[in-house]
């Protein structure tokens, strides 16, 4: 059945993703506008850069009374209303002061108006115009002429340098282009300004003869170009891409961190902690997913606990009928005196025996499966790990006496553990060498910064690499005979398993270095003493 795209976490993701991309192009576009406005201010700022450098420079280096006389030259020459303001009456902003104190040229439009720094002084020529047009472009090449005429022959390219050209590429020439005609050459005897124009390219060239001189000044070409300059351009695409990447990887945090959160939650069922359940924050695909995944959790947890209960009850129940089954054949034992029937009922009490042991195993098997994993329920006190493998040797070397089983000498070890089941679960350990061994059992005890480690090796025929981990199965064994001559009955190291996880630790198995055999090792992490 389909589900209403408003419940997709892809439909949503690809409307995140596209709200994305949208607003990527609406940043996209105000950056091209931005750049585009800057590029005109830039553009305004190189074509005003000639004019204006000439005039503040001739300004600084005339004297006082002379300023009046030059300022209006020029404005008549240029078409301009020309202004001498100190920077002090001037109201400019931050920015527009540090431009001002390096020499740049201010731009204003509608209309047109400059503010340039004298050097080395504290006034501003302003200058005001309706709109940039030849007047003013015919009007700086009559100006700078005149202004070349006056200085020596040797120091006009220095003088031409020293000038802040913009967009008007400066060029002394001692003889004319090739390409020019009669007429061309007439009007610049003239004294009038050329324009040329570079139709290919679409810029302009102005050239001007200097006054009574076989000398002129070129300057071109002017150009405007179409594209962004790619200092412009790469910190456009550079912000671009980073916004957009942004954008997606707080998307795809959102859904990682959700899935994140459903493998914790596996990650935590599998190792035991059935009472995790995922957080629901939406109804979307994810969140039909964390809901899907906690009855999961709620079924397998109500299933196993009713197998365990019925573990524990079934196994309580047959503890009765064994203890009256003991109880006939040792009055039937009391009764007769024959020999055969004797042998009989012994071998019938030891199957009584192995009953009984077999339903006590289920019975802690089951008990260590309800308990709360990493020891929450579990009653912790301070073990002396030395005097608990003592006592493990004194309970089961007399039950073997064709075996040696010894202690490696060691320094005295204490840790914060449940007593009973950890001698339980070294006990199940060196019960199970006793049986698979030949002649030696060994303990080792060794004190790590974070954890305790106890290796029991033998020197039995070993645990093959392939049955290293289906051994710590339920019922598991080995050998497929149910012989009385190695006993057990599967339950043993799952036992250990169980003690281990419910101390936060674990059980590994692999070769004896010096037996031979196996050796299994518990690793119980320390705790921090209680005051």
């Amino acid at each position: 059945m389909l589900r209403p795209l408003s419940h997709s976490s892809f439909f949503k993701f690809y409307l995140l993703l596209g709200l994305a991309l949208c607003v990527v192009l609406l940043i996209a576009l105000g950056g091209r506008s931005f750049i585009e406005q800057v590029r005109r201010e830039d553009y305004r700022e190189q074509l005003a850069a000639l004019p204006m450098s000439l005039m503040t420079r001739q300004l600084a280096d005339s004297a006082v009374d002379e300023r009046e006389r030059l300022i209006s030259r020029f404005a008549e020459q240029l078409g301009m209303q020309l202004t001498l303001r100190r920077i002090s009456e001037v109201e400019l902003g931050y920015f527009a002061g540090k431009r001002i104190e390096r020499g740049s040229v201010l731009v204003a439009e509608d209309p047109w108006r400059l503010r340039q720094r004298l050097p080395g002084s504290q006034w501003l020529l302003e200058a005001t115009l309706p709109a940039w047009s030849e007047r003013q472009w015919q009007g700086s090449m009559v100006l700078l002429g005149e202004w070349l005429a006056t200085l020596p022959n040797d120091e006009r390219e220095r003088a031409l340098a020293a000038l802040s050209s913009g967009s008007w590429p400066l060029l002394l020439l001692s003889t004319l282009p090739d390409n020019l005609t009669d007429r061309q050459q007439r009007q610049l005897e003239l004294g009038n300004v050329l324009t040329l124009l570079i139709s290919d390219k679409l810029a302009i060239s102005l050239l001007q003869q200097l006054p009574g001189e076989d000398v002129w000044i070129m300057a071109g070409p002017i150009t405007r170009g179409d594209t962004l300059p790619m200092n412009l351009q790469l910190p456009l695409l550079i912000g671009v891409m980073v916004v957009l990447c942004l954008i997606i990887y707080l998307i795809m945090r959102n859904i990682e961190t959700r899935m994140a959160r459903l493998e914790l939650a596996a990650t935590r069922i599998a190792s035991g902690r059935l009472e995790t359940r995922v957080k629901v924050e939406s109804d979307d695909f994810l969140g039909r997913l964390g809901l899907a995944f906690n009855g999961m959790a709620s079924q397998v947890q109500t299933l196993l606990r009713g197998q365990q209960e019925m573990i524990r009850a079934v196994s309580h129940e047959l503890r009765t009928p064994v203890a009256r089954i003991r109880f006939a054949v040792q009055m039937v034992e009391d009764m007769t005196d024959q020999p055969a029937i004797r042998r009989q009922l012994q071998g019938i009490d030891a199957d009584i025996s192995e009953l009984d042991e077999l339903v006590d195993e289920i019975l802690t098997y089951a008990r260590l499966g309800g308990e709360t994993v990493n020891g929450a329920e579990l009653e912790m006190a301070l073990v002396d790990c030395r005097a608990m493998a003592e006592r493990v040797i004194d309970t089961l070397a007399p039950l073997h006496e064709e075996l040696s089983l010894s202690l490696e000498e060691g320094p005295d070890i204490e840790l914060m553990a449940e007593p009973r089941y950890l001698q339980r679960a070294l006990q199940n350990l060196v019960g199970n060498a006793c049986r698979y061994g030949k002649k030696h059992i060994t303990i080792r005890l060794w004190s790590e910064a974070q954890l305790v480690r106890i290796d029991v090796e033998d020197d039995g025929p070993g645990i093959p690499f392939d049955a290293r981990v289906d051994i710590f199965k339920p019922f598991t064994r080995l050998d497929d005979s149910r012989a009385r001559s190695l006993g057990g009955y599967g339950l043993g190291l799952s036992i250990v398993q169980k003690i281990m996880a419910g101390h936060g630790g674990s059980v590994t198995v692999d070769t004896s270095p010096t037996l031979g055999g196996a050796r299994f090792t518990l690793l119980v992490p320390r705790r921090e003493t209680p005051v």
